[in-house]
């Protein structure tokens, strides 16, 4: 009847006159929803409309899941292109999916794996839904600063409710299939060897008059009544939590219910176009699919990386403690069995109780229970001996960041693995170049910065040395990839990608500081702009001794940018015994516990005695101030070849440091703020200092009105 590269269109033979409507996406693990997919459903209704013999319509998946969602990768040129083409697009979309739902004959979805966003508003044109126990239905397009596009926040309202079909689109996570039956967005409930049989069998009763499709048809375009309408006060402290300005697509959902569920239909689906169009157009929405086609891209550079790895299927972590242990859990979690040595018993429990901790967590989420965690565990090997070294595909150097310590265990270390293993490092800031110095088998060595705390971080920057292989980055790749970890590739330099961008923000922050500008303040700005802290209580997290020391590597390594004027602040908070949360003293006092902190009068004390001047500076100039340096490190990064590509400079920030994630990266906000604009502002601000200097290559980029992305 019809055939295409998404959809085919068959007769089923058992029941004369029902057709099935099968999605199966050639060269592809899963389904989306794209131009071609639209253009071939179009198709599809042609065929269907045309033919008189057709009684009931079935839709089936032939691959694992549903339909996973909207091809993404296609949103960007369409929300960057012409209005009028946009406008249109969301029309014709529109008018495709109504002509499913308004066949003359009855329809029935069969909904197994996961129908997500686009699947589950194309699932919701279906006079009814049959859905597998193990499936999953939800609208994730808060998580890309949208809202459902092709009726579903319409249908959604109509069919479950205003506060519920808010949950669902608000929460953006995916519910069970007893669930979507519960909040009426499917019928029934079936086995997943079942699902077929059942849904035809609902078809057929539909068909012979034994239900009314009518029943099923109207109330998805039925206007709801007023009084069915809660408050908007009370919808918006019910989902105060989700409702953050800078990301402004809850906002707008809730704002564009509340808008058509008294509206006849036509009416709502003008409105939901009105404001899909709206959110498209702003660069929050834009950073979030950017960084959702980013992760994808990641994801493929890693699985192209990881072709030519060793195959491991056992780790060993040298050095326990809190780092150690993190890293042993994480292999342990993912399933590897994992070696942890130390020389110290008392650093073996301290990691073993990291380990257990983490997995406590899991069970305290649903997600484990004990007997998971005690086979967890039983995958860690806590050891003060180089026992079974010689059987481990790959170690994990995790000792104390000293570059004497590091290149004695490392020799010590080689010595006891097979000729085939490779040797990592797990270092924030010291050369991989210069650790591979005396071993005897260089190529096998890399860097594994993982970051800290482990089991909650999600990056890994795997380091190529000078005389690191391709087999050794391999081989590190696929381990971070196992362990559950997103591992970016980074050429080795001090600071490696994610330390070399901080330090700039933290000597701007220096320099801040030296001006008079009050660090709560800072700190303040900071979070505004969209950081999950700022850099006062970053540096306490982080801790103020492993902060100078990083610090002094990165001015080594860059004297002529990363250089100080006057000592830094931190340096002196250090020299009183100010740790951070450490040990309770920092900017911050924490006597009263991490959650209490309060100015610490000593280090307000510290900075007045060191500061003659007084600022003047806006938020916005602080913004800058501390801004500008973090994008021209990470234009400099890329355009020294430390990382092969924008977006795993962007991914890195983003992972690794908690850039703000409606803003992109660095990158992207280079790109936002458009890249003349962003030259002004540092070209203002170089008076203070070498970080504010443009590079001659950033002037070209600029005038050559390059973007990123």
């Amino acid at each position: 009847m019809y055939s295409g590269k998404s959809l085919s269109l068959t007769h089923i033979d058992s029941h004369p006159g029902l057709v099935e409507l099968v999605i199966d996406q050639v060269d592809s693990s899963v389904n989306s929803i794209g131009n071609e997919f639209l253009s071939e459903l179009k198709q599809v209704c042609e065929v269907l409309e045309g033919d008189s013999a057709i009684q009931g319509l079935l839709i089936t998946s032939a691959k694992s899941s549903f339909v996973v969602g909207a091809d993404v990768f296609q949103f960007p040129p369409l929300f960057e292109g012409a209005e009028e083409d946009f406008s249109q697009w969301l029309v014709e979309a529109h008018k495709t999916f109504n002509r499913v739902e308004s066949l003359s004959f009855p329809s029935v979805c069969a909904i197994n794996g996961l129908a997500l966003g686009g699947g589950l508003e194309l699932a919701l044109t279906a006079d009814a839904r049959v859905i597998a126990e193990p499936a999953k239905v939800g609208f994730p397009e808060v998580t890309l600063g949208l809202c459902p596009g092709w009726g579903g926040t319409v249908r959604a309202v109509r069919m479950s409710g205003v506060q519920p079909a808010l949950s669902l689109m608000l929460n953006g996570k995916p519910v069970g299939a007893k669930q979507a039956v519960e909040l009426g967005l499917a019928d029934q409930l079936a086995s997943a060897e079942s699902l077929t049989a059942d849904a035809v069998d609902l078809l057929a009763r539909l068909v012979n008059g034994e239900l009314d499709k009518q029943t099923y048809f109207d109330h998805k375009r039925q206007t709801l009544n007023v009084d069915a309408v809660p408050e908007r006060a009370v919808l918006e402290e019910e989902f105060a939590r989700l409702l953050n300005p800078d990301y402004p697509a809850a906002q707008e959902m809730l704002a564009l219910v509340l808008e058509h569920a008294t509206l006849p239909f036509d009416k709502a689906l003008e409105c939901e176009r009105a404001v899909f169009k709206r959110l498209a157009a702003t660069h929050s929405t834009q950073s979030l699919v950017g960084l959702f086609i980013n992760t994808q891209q990641v994801k493929r550079v890693a699985k192209s990386q990881s072709k030519a790895a060793v195959p491991v299927s056992q780790m060993a972590v040298l050095g326990a403690g809190i780092m150690g242990g993190g890293i042993a859990y994480q292999s342990a979690v993912t399933g590897t069995p994992v070696v942890l040595k130390d020389i110290n018993q008392d650093a073996l429990d301290l990691g073993i109780s990291t380990a257990s901790g983490a997995l406590d967590k899991l069970i305290k989420k649903g997600r484990m229970d004990e007997a998971g965690k005690n086979d967890c565990l039983g995958l860690i090997d806590p050891t003060l001996e180089f026992k079974d070294f010689d059987s481990v595909g790959l170690v994990v150097e995790a000792v104390v960041e000293n570059e004497k310590v590091k290149h004695a265990v490392l020799g010590e270390t080689e010595a006891h693995l097979a000729s085939d293993a490779i040797l990592t490092s797990n270092t924030s800031t010291i050369s991989i170049t210069a650790l591979a110095q005396g071993l005897k088998r260089p190529e096998d060595f890399c860097g594994m910065h993982f970051f800290n705390p482990v089991p909650m971080m999600p990056l890994v920057e795997v380091i190529r040395g000078e005389k690191s292989s391709d087999r050794a980055i391999a081989t590190a790749v696929e381990c971070a990839v196992k362990m559950g970890k997103t591992p970016v590739v980074v050429n080795d330099c001090p600071g490696f990608l994610v330390n070399r961008v901080l330090f700039p923000y933290f000597n701007a922050f220096n320099r801040l500081l030296h001006d008079g500008v009050d660090f709560q303040r800072i700190d303040r700005v900071m979070e505004g702009f969209g950081w999950p802290m700022g850099p006062a209580y970053l540096a306490d997290v982080i801790g103020l001794d492993t902060m100078v020391h990083a610090d002094k590597v990165l001015q080594s390594g860059y004297p002529e940018r990363m250089g100080h004027d006057d000592q830094p602040i931190i340096e002196l908070l250090l020299e009183q015994g100010a740790l951070g949360q450490k040990n309770g003293r920092g900017f911050y006092d924490y006597s009263e516990g991490p959650r209490n902190k309060k100015a610490d009068s000593r280090a307000l004390e510290i900075i007045r005695d060191r500061v003659e001047r007084q600022s003047t500076l806006s938020d916005q100039d602080i913004v800058d101030r501390m801004m500008i340096p973090m994008c021209l490190e990470s234009f400099l990064c890329l355009d020294e070849g430390i990382v092969a590509s924008a977006a795993e400079v962007d991914m890195g920030l983003i992972l690794g440091l908690g850039f703000p994630k409606f803003r992109g990266g660095a990158l992207r906000y280079i790109d936002h703020t458009g890249a003349d604009a962003f030259a002004s502002r540092v070209e203002r601000w170089q008076g203070a200092g070498p970080l504010y200097q443009l590079p001659q290559s950033f002037v070209e980029h600029s005038r050559s009105q390059k973007r990123f992305f």
